[in-house]
């Protein structure tokens, strides 16, 4: 029993309220109807299982970009910084995760360096593995120095059915690679926009981990390798 609950992974704090709410409601449910109880209680176990925060082990090499999310690749494109982060340059590459509402929500830093700008925009909740949802959505901008000197940003981008980002950080801030920085409720979307000159090593559809998986190597100087389904 104890190897059991040594595997369940803790519930991040920013969750803990929602579980105690839903169990509430669960006990309130059982007074009116056992059925309406039985589905509060799967829901508070959802609950609980969405706010999960599991241990990761992040590569330490330098010039590695780590995935900030869990999830899956549903856009690689080529575009300029968003307008909100004042920087101006030529296009890189973008690559956009879509987290659903099964997959761990908390967001890790994807490479080491220092914070140089934030921009939080109000928005709509479209769909957050359409395109738009980059441009019209609710979202918090990221734009960080590397410790190479390079520049990269990433983008948390509410969804259909999220309403809420929570962000950390703080402008000057001094961060390392798979450093949890905030989350996304309830299903959502993080774009990275890589160094300038740097080649993606991911393709759309594949799964990421975040704070484990390798979304880029700024030192490799090698193309982009496309991938295929198996």
């Amino acid at each position: 029993m104890n190897e059991f609950l040594k595997n369940i992974p803790p519930i991040h704090p920013e969750g803990r309220r929602f579980v105690l709410m839903f169990g509430g409601a669960t006990l309130l449910f059982f007074l009116l109807s056992p059925i309406l109880g039985w589905i509060g209680v799967v829901l508070t176990l959802w609950c609980g299982y969405f706010f999960r925060d599991p241990g990761r082990v992040t590569p330490e090499r330098e010039g590695l970009v780590i995935a900030p999310a869990d999830g899956v690749i549903c856009a690689l494109e080529k575009l300029p910084w968003p307008e909100q982060l004042k920087k101006k340059g030529p296009a890189v590459w973008r690559v956009s995760i879509f987290m659903n509402v099964f997959n761990v929500h908390i967001n890790r830093i994807p490479i080491a360096g220092k914070i140089t700008r934030l921009a939080y925009l109000p928005g709509k909740f479209f769909n957050a593995s359409l395109d738009k949802a980059s441009e019209d959505n609710e979202r918090q901008l990221v734009a960080m120095k590397t410790v190479r000197g390079g520049e990269i940003a990433f983008v948390q981008i509410a969804g259909l059915i999220a309403r809420r980002i929570v962000c950390y950080l703080d402008e000057g801030q001094t961060v390392t690679p798979g450093e949890r920085f905030g989350l996304i409720r309830f299903g959502s979307r993080v774009d990275v926009y890589l160094p300038k000159g740097v080649e993606p090593l991911v393709e759309i559809g594949q799964t990421t981990i975040a704070g484990e998986t390798v979304l880029a190597d700024s030192r490799a100087g090698e193309p982009r390798r496309p991938g295929s389904r198996s």
